[in-house]
């Protein structure tokens, strides 16, 4: 096993203004939401809880109708948002090639050129390689603040999300993911879940996260091989704040799985290692004493982080490519949630 650094970097995202690192200009920019909600609002409030679940996930209606169906819906409380019975999707067994090729580095850095975007962030993905993956089940959304509140009102637990100002629940938001948590929090949850259901909740491992989103195809996201604004929530095209989740189902993945690419970063049960055969990258990530600077001094005091995956609403779409591996750092436009796997 080799050691790399992250450095030198031409931009340092955790250096710079979160604007900058998001890429918005410094002056006001006006994308807090969808154009004409208020006329969406009067034509759905007649319509029951189900029918708005419908609306939200439907692809023939344009976005403001879906965001709007779905955030009447989770005001008048979310058919799909099930604490203790989670939508769940099967995913089968199967030997699925995971992480990316050398030599595709090239590609994708020149695809995302002017998102700040390092060689040493590639490297984690490599090489690409096999991997044998029992069968297992995935919630089809990650899970929701009120989810989340229903834990901390059981357990009396004091994992506040910090996107909950002052630390209060926000009812508007109850099927909004919730962000941003700790990883213990989001094992305690699935322990949790997993002792009031008697059923065998977990984190997914980086390998099945990564298989639930590709199916098992070599592809750059959960929809295909190019980007597109359309179908996850990411800064590219706002709104700049997470959204009811289910509603770009443009972003479904092959198995029919939600919300794996924007929306909420997501932690899987693996801490970061080098892939059989690849790098240990020694970046950003990876908190250092000050003046440690040599690779070999790095690797010495290397202490690990949870992976995450999935790009979030806050970042571009370079970071909800299937194959990005991704940590928290503690920085505000760090949006990091979770979603629960189930063994058999």
């Amino acid at each position: 096993m080799t050691v790399a650094s992250g450095e030198p970097m031409a931009v340092n995202l955790d250096m710079i203004g979160d604007r900058q690192a998001m890429r918005l200009p410094p002056w006001f920019q006006g994308r807090s939401s969808p154009e004409d909600l208020g006329g969406h609002a009067a034509e759905l409030l007649g319509e029951s809880p189900d029918g708005l679940a419908r609306i939200a996930e439907d692809p023939g209606s344009p976005f403001g109708r879906r965001y709007m169906a779905a955030s009447l819906c989770g005001l008048a409380g979310d058919p799909r948002v099930r604490p203790e019975d989670p939508a769940m999707v099967d995913i089968p067994a199967a030997r699925v090639r995971i992480g990316l090729a050398e030599e595709r580095i090239g590609h994708v850095l020149r695809q995302w050129s002017d998102s700040g975007l390092q060689e040493a962030y590639l490297r984690k993905e490599c090489p690409a390689h096999d991997v044998e993956i029992g069968a297992f089940r995935i919630m089809r959304y990650p899970v929701t603040n009120l989810e989340y509140r229903r834990f901390l009102e059981d357990t009396r637990a004091r994992w506040l999300p910090t996107s909950w100002h002052f630390g209060c629940y926000p009812d508007q938001l109850a099927n909004h993911p919730v962000w941003t948590v700790p990883p213990l929090a989001a094992d305690a949850y699935a322990d949790w879940l997993a002792a009031r259901t008697g059923r065998a909740f977990r984190l997914p491992t980086e390998a099945e996260w990564e298989y639930a989103a590709t199916g098992g195809e070599a592809r750059e996201y959960p929809w295909g091989d190019t980007f597109r604004e359309d179908a996850a929530n990411t800064s590219e095209a706002g709104p700049l704040s997470t959204t009811p989740v289910g509603i770009y189902p443009a972003g479904r993945s092959p198995f029919g799985v939600l919300d794996l690419a924007g929306n909420v970063e997501e932690y899987t049960a693996d801490d970061y290692r080098p892939y059989p055969g690849g790098e240990l990258i020694a970046d950003d990530l990876v908190a250092y004493p000050a003046g440690m600077q040599s690779a070999d001094e790095r690797l010495r005091s290397f202490s690990s982080y949870r992976i995450v995956r999935g790009g979030s609403f806050t970042r571009r779409g370079d970071l909800a490519r299937c194959r990005r591996r991704h940590g928290l750092y503690d920085r505000s436009h760090y949006a990091v949630g979770f979603r629960l796997a189930e063994s058999p």
